[in-house]
């Protein structure tokens, strides 16, 4: 099986639309500077993208489909910022050596089936010198409270679901493995978290699980493997009692790699 296991239903992209530069790219911001070209692999809903684009020369948006890609063109024109994009895979890149200053993944390398030989891709289409940024979510680094045996269960369902399509939910911890893998041997990891722990942000962020667990790519992959609509259903109240307790509290754990080409 193959193809991006949360897919772009609303509740998918409402989460990815909170990311920013700050929020999710603090580790690469201090190495940028208004003279870079900047590849963004796996731009999204581009607000991370259109982010790093005001910061740079030149963005480039690469998605792997043309209607992935447009989330990202519609984001650029309603914030008014100039992008270049393209569609590609990252495992080939149609594009030449040495082509940008920076390249940078968010949330990639934990979906696809290669990330050393993607890593390979980013090193070679990145220019001496430069910079190769990449962060990804450990989902065995995921923390919660209170402690709720069916939060226990989402973790079970969501890791097999990604693993039935190729991927390593626990890419954070494999990125310097990785790295050197590809080749590099100028890296810098480090980790960061994502912390829900304000009403706000807990509902939100329950909220959006809820009903991804029920509607988004995940929930039919899930259906097709014989999960019951009742157990996704028992997931889904257990992110509300989450959300609502007023000591609830989440850290989402990422790894961070700064690899020089």
């Amino acid at each position: 099986m193959t193809g991006y296991v949360h897919g772009h239903h609303e509740s998918v992209l409402a989460s990815h639309r909170i990311r920013t530069a700050a929020n999710s790219a603090a580790y690469l911001l201090p190495h940028l500077n208004p003279q870079q070209s900047l590849l963004d692999v796996g731009s999204g809903p581009g607000t991370i993208t259109v982010d790093l684009a005001r910061r740079v020369g030149r963005v480039t948006a690469l998605e792997h489909t043309e209607t992935a890609l447009q989330l990202t063109r519609d984001e650029a024109a309603r914030q008014g910022v100039e992008l270049d994009h393209m569609v590609g895979d990252v495992h080939d890149l149609d594009l030449p050596d040495d082509s940008f200053d920076v390249v940078h993944a968010h949330q990639v390398l934990q979906h696809v089936h290669d990330p050393v030989r993607a890593l390979g891709e980013l090193r070679r289409v990145c220019r001496p010198g430069g910079i190769v940024a990449v962060r990804d979510s450990d989902y065995h680094g995921f923390v919660w409270f209170p402690a709720d045996p069916v939060l226990d269960r989402w973790l079970e369902l969501y890791d097999s679901a990604a693993r039935e399509r190729g991927g390593e939910p626990d890419a954070g911890r494999h990125l310097l493995g990785w790295a050197r893998a590809a080749g590099f041997t100028d890296v810098t990891v480090t980790s960061s978290t994502w912390c829900w722990a304000t009403p706000e942000s807990r509902r939100q962020w329950g909220d959006m699980w809820a009903e991804r667990i029920r509607r988004s790519a995940i929930a039919d992959q899930l259906r097709e493997r014989g999960v019951a609509d009742g157990e996704l259903d028992e997931v889904a109240r257990a992110w509300q009692r989450w959300a609502a307790a007023p000591d609830g509290w989440m850290s989402i754990l990422h790894g961070e790699l700064l690899a020089r080409a």
